[in-house]
């Protein structure tokens, strides 16, 4: 999409009613919720503002059922935030539809109210890092457990032993039995409060009790390691602030004993530019840094004032990067999964046109659906094709076992091809081997490779034009060699070629004969051949199959397993 103005399109429109105040509603969730250009600032501005103005007009209750809607996903930590100061009921069903970073909860969630933080005590998806962070808050139920039946019978009287007094009774006796009535009470409280001691103090005693964010960590090492973090320093390059969370760690530390290699910018009052640097000290901080920093001045009277910076940690190798970045082939097959998913609507509607499946269709309209159908149908095969060379040039897809005898399928596609080829006085001579020509393709599959080559070769073909193809056999492999056409004869790169058959009869794919030929080529290199461009011809070449009595291909249902020699 080269321009997106879906945002501004629904702030052009005013919400006239409550049904449209809704809709509104959901639309702007849905696109606040995705990254926005940063140049739209004054854009992104009114819908915030808009959104905030119609949750004033929508009861929080249905703003809460439209944030409940399983295919809303809040992946904005932005939206989260915003949507966590309105009601309670709503900022628990958007914090229950949040579905964010470790790096946005860890930013999140110190901006978040504290009402709003306990509604995160349901999640059991968080990541760890955010789990732990919600541990160092006190986020957790902090209920004490419920007594057990037998210690509620001794702590409360029973009905029928401690009657309520008469209203007629003595004052005296009436205010002792309020009394008992108020120390059963405390009684039941206080065996409460022994119950949750008892599971802080000793959990494996089973009693299943929530615990206290209090003397739970162990030491430093359970605090997650700074990523970066901000800070100045004085005249003399020691730092004297930095980033709260840490300061008390690094406030202090000097640059130049931080810095490795050369510490003369700092002498020279220069910018530090991505300087490396080690930090001895807690784990938190300790390891390798990055020190971006610039000098600052006094605005008054423009002496040196000391550094301001950033210290970062380095980058993780660029291996692990390339490993996590998907291939090529993988783009292609998620790009190809893409163009799909239309193009089979597009004839599946087609065919549901043409099949007058829910009513009459006029003749007309019915063969423009058949036509259409058509042609979704080659996009589709064309599709296939491209998916089959990505899969096969990156290694993601294998050459379905079996065996077949090439010399036969090459016989069997040439008396096809003849009688296309003939009227433009054409032909293709073939010498073959005497003997059969066993290669590691299933049937189907050399079939369609021998069909693959040999159509695109004919289908090249000029009027006249006369090419030789032999087949032969060594002890080890099947060698087939063909002319080339002379409409391929002259492409620098035979398997980039963009040449069209010359007859619509004939036709070895949707994009091309360099593209069939490549085709080809990574079929045969799947198991264990080459197909390459020698001179004016070309040359396949597989590994041939030993120890098959009788040839596969010449049985019915052939398709079995074969040794190989």
């Amino acid at each position: 999409m080269r321009f997106d103005d879906r945002l501004a399109t629904v702030l052009r429109h005013r919400a006239a009613g409550a049904r449209a105040a809704r809709t509104q509603f959901r639309q702007l969730l849905d696109l606040l919720d995705q990254p926005r250009d940063s140049r739209d600032r004054s854009l992104l501005a009114s819908a915030w503002l808009r959104l905030g103005a119609l949750g004033e007009a929508i009861p929080a209750s249905e703003r809460a059922a439209l944030l409940r809607d399983p295919s809303v996903r809040i992946r904005n930590a932005e939206l989260a935030a915003h949507l966590a100061e309105d009601e309670p009921d709503v900022a628990a069903a958007a914090l229950a539809r949040a579905h964010l970073s470790q790096d946005d909860w860890e930013a999140l969630i110190p901006r978040l109210p504290i009402r709003a933080r306990g509604f995160l005590r349901f999640r059991r998806d968080l990541p760890e890092g955010t789990v732990r962070l919600l541990d160092r808050l006190g986020i957790h139920d902090r209920g004490l457990p419920q007594p057990v039946a037998a210690e509620l019978a001794a702590a409360q009287p029973d009905a029928g032993t401690a009657p309520p007094p008469p209203t007629d009774a003595d004052p005296e006796e009436t205010a002792l039995a309020e009394a008992e009535a108020e120390d059963s009470e405390i009684g039941a409280l206080v065996k409460r409060i022994e119950a949750f001691r008892q599971a802080r103090f000793a959990p494996s005693s089973g009693v299943e009790a929530p615990r206290l964010p209090l003397g739970d960590r162990t030491g430093e090492n359970d605090r997650p390691r700074v990523a970066s973090f901000a800070f100045s320093t004085d005249v003399a390059g020691q730092l004297d602030w930095a980033d709260p969370a840490i300061a008390p760690a690094v406030v202090g530390m000097h640059l130049a004993d931080c810095i490795v290699g050369r510490v003369a910018p700092l002498a020279l009052r220069q910018p530090l530019r991505s300087a490396p640097a080690t930090v001895a000290g807690a784990p938190a901080i300790a390891g390798d840094w990055i020190i971006d920093a610039a000098p600052r001045f006094a605005r008054e009277t423009g002496a040196f004032a000391g550094f301001v910076g950033r210290f970062c940690r380095p980058p993780e190798p660029a291996a692990n990067d390339a490993a996590a970045e998907p291939s090529e082939g993988d783009r292609m097959r998620q790009l190809l999964h893409e163009l799909r998913t239309p193009v089979n609507a597009i004839q599946g509607y087609a065919e549901i046109i043409q099949q007058q499946l829910f009513s009459a269709v006029p003749h007309e309209y019915r063969a423009l659906a058949a036509t259409i159908a058509g042609d979704a149908a080659r996009i589709m095969a064309g599709f296939d094709e491209m998916d089959r060379l990505a899969r096969l040039e990156t290694g993601s897809f294998e050459i379905e076992p079996g065996a077949c005898d090439l010399g036969a399928v090459i016989e069997r596609q040439l008396a096809l091809l003849r009688p296309v080829i003939e009227p433009r006085m054409a032909d293709i001579h073939a010498t073959m081997a005497t003997g059969p020509c066993p290669v590691a393709l299933a049937p189907a599959d050399g079939e369609a490779l021998a069909w693959r080559l040999l159509a695109t070769l004919a289908g090249s073909l000029a009027a006249g034009e006369r090419l030789v193809l032999s087949l032969s056999r060594t002890s080890r492999e099947v060698l087939l060699s063909c002319d080339l056409p002379a409409a391929l004869a002259g492409e620098d790169d035979v398997f980039a070629a963009t040449a069209r058959p010359a007859s619509g009869a004939l036709s070895a794919g949707a994009f091309g004969a360099g593209f069939a030929l490549r085709l080809v080529r990574a079929e045969v290199r799947a198991v264990g051949g080459s197909l390459a461009r020698v001179d004016d011809s070309l040359l396949l070449v597989l590994p041939l199959l030993t120890g098959i009595v009788p040839v596969p291909s010449a049985l019915p249902g052939a398709g079995g397993e074969a040794g190989t020699g």
